[in-house]
């Protein structure tokens, strides 16, 4: 009996002893590592899309630049190249040294379409002037006993001059006559003016073939013939330094560059947009350059 319970009493350790080496594994494998989580970016499709925008936000937008040069063909006159871009003739003009009034241009010529750069110049520093000093002589002390007689006070004649007399300044200013515009045409409108629309820059007037187009207002013929793209056989009239307008998609015009019109003079014969299309006259009147609604300045039928 005694070396039975020995025996237990030697094999129950070595027991125990691998009983706790079992629990000591299961516990590290149980209790693991730390966890390691990502700090790159995150894939979510919500995520990737909504970075994306704010990086097109951030980005600057660039817009196509307009037309800098344009050379000038056969057929061009500088009224028809300044109405093609919405410019001021004056203007372009001015930035391409052409002279008025004939304003005289030739085909291959390169002319500006956009103001020329201006340089600023720099000015020369100027030096930091010193301030001046005034230096002023101290006058000598009286001697004790000697009193100084006191000066008698100089008459002066002061004599009073005449004002001057003011010269008047006479300015003579030109006298502007304000334009009374009529209806170029008999008819109906079926295209209005719009400033976001390219397309609608005048208002069209609906009537018959052949139909006569009247001047709006007296003034000049600056261009007429069918070299602008869009506007058939055209005829613009300058009426003041501010005011032009035009006549498009006539079927045969009556005046020619340079003729000086009144108000109701016959200046074509209303055509059409498309062959074989419905009678029109396109009718459109700009204001330095810009395209404005003519119908406010028209009176009322």
């Amino acid at each position: 009996m005694q070396s039975r319970f020995g025996l237990i009493d030697l094999i129950f350790p070595f027991h125990a002893l691998i009983f706790s080496l079992l629990m000591l594994l299961i516990g590290c494998s149980s209790s693991g590592s730390a966890p390691v989580y990502s700090r790159g970016i995150n894939t979510h499709p919500q995520d990737r899309s909504a970075a994306l925008s704010t990086k097109k936000q951030s980005m600057p937008q660039r817009h196509r630049s307009s037309r800098t040069y344009y050379l000038v063909q056969p057929g061009d006159t500088l009224y028809s190249i300044s109405w093609r871009y919405y410019l001021e003739h004056e203007q372009l003009a001015a930035w391409n040294g052409i002279r008025a009034p004939k304003y005289a241009i030739y085909p291959g010529q390169r002319l500006r379409l956009k103001p020329p750069e201006t340089r600023s110049a720099k000015r020369p520093k100027q030096p930091a002037t010193k301030p001046v000093v005034k230096v002023t002589k101290s006058k000598k002390p009286a001697l004790p006993g000697k009193k100084t007689p006191p000066k008698r006070p100089q008459k002066t004649e002061t004599k009073s001059k005449p004002a001057p007399a003011r010269k008047t300044v006479v300015t003579h200013r030109k006298n502007r006559v304000k334009l009374d515009w009529s209806w170029p045409t008999m008819g109906r409108v079926t295209q209005t003016f719009s400033n976001s629309d390219q397309n609608r820059k005048g208002v069209w007037i609906s009537g018959r073939l052949g139909q006569p187009i009247k001047a709006a207002e007296s003034g000049r013929v600056v261009y007429a013939g069918g070299g602008l793209v869009g506007y058939g056989n055209l005829v613009i009239v300058k009426h003041d330094q501010n005011y032009l307008s035009a006549y498009g998609y006539n079927r045969k015009l009556l005046v020619k560059e340079g003729d000086k019109i009144a108000k109701g003079d016959i200046v074509a014969h209303m055509g059409s947009p498309n062959s074989g299309g419905q009678p029109v006259l396109h009718f459109e009147i700009r204001k330095q350059g810009k395209p404005i609604n003519p119908l406010p300045l028209l009176p009322r039928k």
